[in-house]
């Protein structure tokens, strides 16, 4: 069902846990699968993702596209993290079967989340 690079990322996530005092926290959730993914990020001053966690509630494809997006926005600029699109993530993890797309765009929407509370609070 799953390919080997999402398999990997399910096996062997990067980035989990929580950022205490977080820059920009984020939470999303699908009710009809269950999966809840949260983000929190690092943010320095000059808008740059010095780092990026997640914890998340979910299946192997809700895992590995938290791993894969936080590992994609870390270095980057808030502008551009903010580009990052579900197509990206699915690109990255080259594949994830068509009944769980859903799960990359969870994974846009708690980037996105966390960033504009970040914004938010500048």
């Amino acid at each position: 069902m799953y390919n080997d690079k999402v398999m990997a990322q399910f096996a062997n996530p990067k980035n989990v846990g929580y950022i205490e005092n977080a820059s920009g926290y984020g939470k999303v959730g699908n009710a009809s699968c269950g999966d809840i993914m949260e983000i929190s990020l690092d943010i320095d001053a000059n808008g740059i993702i010095r780092d990026a966690k997640f914890r998340t509630f979910g299946c192997a494809a809700a895992i590995a596209t938290s791993s894969m997006a936080t590992e994609m926005v870390k270095g980057k600029s808030v502008e551009d993290a903010l580009k990052l699109k579900n197509a990206d993530v699915v690109e990255a993890l080259e594949g994830l079967p068509p009944q769980k797309i859903h799960c990359s765009v969870l994974a846009e929407e708690a980037i996105k989340e966390a960033i504009n509370d970040y914004l938010s609070k500048k």
